[in-house]
Parts: C-alpha cells; structure tokens; sequence
C-alpha cells in the first residue's frame, strides 16, 4: 500500500455504473429478498422466533470492529453469569445490547419518518453509550480529521482517511439527498452506494462501521423491500472482511462503485439465502418444540413455555419463573421436565439465592450455524 487512500472528493453521487454487468445479480437479488421476506411474514411471532438472528447479526456487526465475545457469551451475561465472565468480555457484551437498542430505535423511527442524518444522530447516541468510545462524542458528527488505520498509527499510515470537517456537512447532505430519492435507476444498488458513501464519509469520531451496517435492514424496511428490518448482512461481510475493507476503499481509489456493488450485491443474495434457512429451521425447531413441550409437561402453559425459550435461548431459572407467565410452581416444574429430557442444558447450577443457567442448545445452534452446545 503506497500511503493512505484518500475520499473521493467530488466523487458522488457516481457518475457512471455499469448496469449491463449489474442487471443479472439485481434480478437474483430481488429474487432472494423476495423469498425471505415470505418466509418471515409467514412466520408466527416473528419477533420472538428471530430474535436469536439480531442477536447474532449484533455480534457479527461489531466483531468487524474489533469485539471478541460470542452471542452465547452474551447471552449468558444477560442471563446473570457476569460475575464469572471476565470484564473485557462483558465490556463488549455491552456493546452488542446497544446495538440491539439502537437498531429497535432506528427500526420503530423509519416507520414514521426518514433515514436522516439526524435519525443517524439518535441512532449513534444509543449504540456508543456507556462503551468504548462514549468519550467521542456520541449522537455528535465529528469536527475534526480521523482516519482508519491499525491502532495509533499517525494519518500517514492510514489506510484510507475519510471526508475532511470542512467538507463533511455538505457530504451529509449529498448522502441524506441521495438516500432519499425515489428517482434512482434501482433501490438495491442505490442502498450499495448510500452504504459505501456513509463509510466513506465516517462522520462519527467512532461507530461508524456499525451504524453503516445497520442501514442495511433500515433502508430495506424504510423501501418496503422488507416488511421489516429483519435482514442480517454482517456474516458475510465479517467472513469476508478484507474484500470488504478493499472493495471500499476502490470506491475512492479507483472509483470503483460498479465493482463494490456487484460484491454488496453478491452479499444479500448468499444472505438472503443463509436468512430463508436459518428461519426456516427455527420455524420448524419452534414448530416441532411446541409439540414435544406440550406432550412431556402436559401443562396449558407449554405455549409460554417455548415461545420464553426462543427469545432468550440462554436463560436463569428465576428469570423463567418471573418472566414467562407461568404459576410459579408450574415453571419450576416445567424446568426440571424439559432439564431431566435434555432440551435445556444447565450451563450453571444453582445454589443458594444464585439462580441456575440454562441454554436451548438446538436454537442457539441454528442461529450461529456450528455446533456450539
């Protein structure tokens, strides 16, 4: 790398796409998308049965900045096994549930109204609040140079440095136009773009990978492509990581927008596809648990029971009695049934006043494609 790319100044909206090698990956794209949102419209409770994937969509997201915890990590921690989980672990646990917060924000603010920079603002205050990088100025657009590069290397390094200050409002509100217009060519490149140009632009002194992610599903539900913002890119873009990283900075290098297109164009096919199979597979764990629930506790409450269990796939005990709705008695007994039949696992015994944990490995499973329990 002979020093750092710098933006592309002048360089947007792009003046020219090659749409004759673009039109094929559209048509599959719309395609894709068009199945899974079928899927999902379909599915009971979906908020509750997909809750798993935003978790996991959450972990992937940040990993690409840097964080290293699993959404099994994050899970126990929300089920109350901080203490025994070291403290740059639950550090970036932290960061995942602001993620979670602030993309329910954004997704219940564009029902209602635009993606704006300043929903972007809102949006950022919750995702860098009370972790790594709070001291930057969270909901603020920055009013100084920054630059990407390894850890404390000097502008020189960088790899890529974004919009100067001086000319970051008006990047702004060239994206803000540009993400608004009706009068582009095709929604799926024009989202390709607005993704690009914000990284490009980076107007937050930190979070801005994450935020620009989470435009994705946002712009997608905002379109009505999506009949919600239930759309999960960050596996592929994290398993890809450097083509990623180098597919943007070709935007500005080289301005190369046909060529990040076809590859964000690429992601939501393959995504769109590994969506559709993990919903599908929890629809029919889900379908599948309620029968098997309902034949080995015989309870009216084996319903409450499984649809507790798939929105918090790790859980305590005292969280289950408290919170599923179920006779206090009847849940204790209900954990032991489902303990004694191997559908939960005891990640941590109880004693005392300490509640035990208990995790559904087969959804945890689904959602993170291996087997982890």
């Amino acid at each position: 790398m002979n020093g750092p790319v710098h933006y592309h100044l002048g360089g947007f909206p792009p003046a020219a796409i090659d749409w004759a090698r673009l039109v094929p990956l559209i048509g599959q794209a719309n395609a894709a998308l068009a199945r899974y949102d079928g899927l999902v419209a379909a599915m009971p409770n979906a908020a509750v049965l997909l809750s798993p994937l935003i978790t996991q969509e959450a972990v992937l997201s940040s990993r690409i900045e840097g964080t290293n915890v699993t959404m099994g990590e994050v899970l126990e921690i929300e089920a109350g096994a901080d203490a025994d989980v070291a403290q740059i672990k639950r550090d970036d646990a932290e960061e995942i549930r602001n993620y979670r917060q602030a993309l329910s924000y954004a997704a219940k603010a564009v029902a209602e109204r635009p993606l704006t920079p300043h929903l972007l603002r809102e949006a950022h205050h919750l995702l860098m609040a009370g972790v790594r990088g709070r001291d930057k100025e969270p909901g603020a657009f920055r009013n100084e140079q920054n630059w990407i590069g390894h850890a404390g290397c000097p502008i020189e390094q960088a790899s890529f440095v974004p919009i100067p200050q001086t000319h970051l409002q008006a990047g702004l509100d060239a994206w803000a136009a540009y993400a608004a217009s009706s009068n582009e060519p095709d929604p799926l490149v024009q989202l390709a773009i607005v993704h690009a140009e914000f990284e490009a632009l980076h107007p937050f002194k930190d979070g801005n990978g994450r935020l620009g992610r989470m435009i994705i599903p946002l712009f997608l539900y905002e379109r009505r492509i999506l009949g919600g913002p239930n759309f999960y890119m960050s596996g592929y873009l994290e398993a890809r990581r450097d083509e990623y990283i180098e597919r943007l900075r070709a935007v500005s290098r080289d301005g190369d927008w046909t060529g990040w297109s076809a590859f964000f164009l690429q992601g939501l096919i393959e995504q769109a596809s590994e969506n559709q199979s993990k919903a599908q597979a929890i629809v029919a764990l889900h379908q599948r648990m309620q029968h098997e629930v309902a034949e080995r506790t015989r309870s009216q409450f084996s319903a409450l029971a499984v649809d507790f269990i798939f929105s918090r796939p790790i859980f305590s005990s005292s969280h289950f009695v408290d919170g599923s709705q179920i006779p206090r008695e009847t849940a204790i007994r209900i954990l032991r049934v489902l303990r004694e039949a191997e559908v939960l696992r005891v990640l941590r015994q109880g004693a005392g006043r300490r509640a035990a944990i208990y995790a559904f490995p087969e959804l945890l499973n689904i959602a993170e494609g291996r087997v982890v329990l």
